[in-house]
């Protein structure tokens, strides 16, 4: 699935959903080595549980972040 962000640095997040596990995060933009550990971090992870872990996170004064937009991603390929 691709999925674009809104209010973020990152424009795109790009990832696969297999029995309901996440596979292949790839964030297009934003702060490059964190992205890639938050990619790291929830590879084979369940979906259900990583929305738990970083919805509502939020990236200095703006209501929302990277991880809090992959949440909203995760939620609608849900």
């Amino acid at each position: 699935m691709v999925y674009k962000t809104h209010g973020t640095c990152s424009q795109l997040i790009s990832f696969e959903l297999e029995d309901g596990k996440i596979h292949n995060v790839s964030f297009t933009g934003g702060c490059n080595g964190n992205l890639k550990g938050i990619s790291a971090l929830v590879e084979g992870m369940d979906a259900k549980e990583a929305i738990a872990k970083l919805e509502g996170i939020q990236c200095g004064f703006k209501n929302t972040s990277c991880p809090d937009q992959l949440a909203k991603a995760l939620k609608q390929a849900l």
